[in-house]
């Protein structure tokens, strides 16, 4: 399991969540506390309160046209963010190669994790 990897798929799930469903993937779940805002600082447009789990249970019909509108008017946001998100973890996976090789090698593999960096 490595933590860099870890760390771009909780990116791309930040985007597909915040620009569907108005929300992060943790508070999709339920588990926020917060409600909406991801689309908040962003160019995403949140139309309406961020959406959880139990709420597209409780009421889906309306669920799915909320969902649907936040996707049609986020997707090329969420196009962008993706593309960017993409292209910084590539760029800095080949600038630290060196760095994170040596706490793999010294750190992770003597500690047995079984964990990269």
């Amino acid at each position: 399991m490595s933590l860099i990897n870890l760390a771009e798929s909780y990116a791309y799930a930040t985007v597909i969540t915040g620009g569907v469903f108005g929300n992060s993937p943790v508070g999709l779940l339920g588990f926020d506390g917060s409600g909406a805002g991801v689309g908040n600082g962003t160019s995403m447009t949140t139309t309406g309160a961020g959406l959880t789990l139990q709420s597209i249970i409780g009421d889906p019909g309306s669920s799915f046209d909320s969902m649907q509108s936040s996707f049609m008017a986020n997707y090329q946001a969420m196009a962008v963010q993706a593309i960017g998100i993409g292209i910084t973890f590539k760029f800095a996976k080949k600038l630290l190669r060196k760095p994170i090789s040596n706490v793999n090698r010294n750190l992770m593999k003597p500690l047995g994790i079984g964990v990269r960096l």
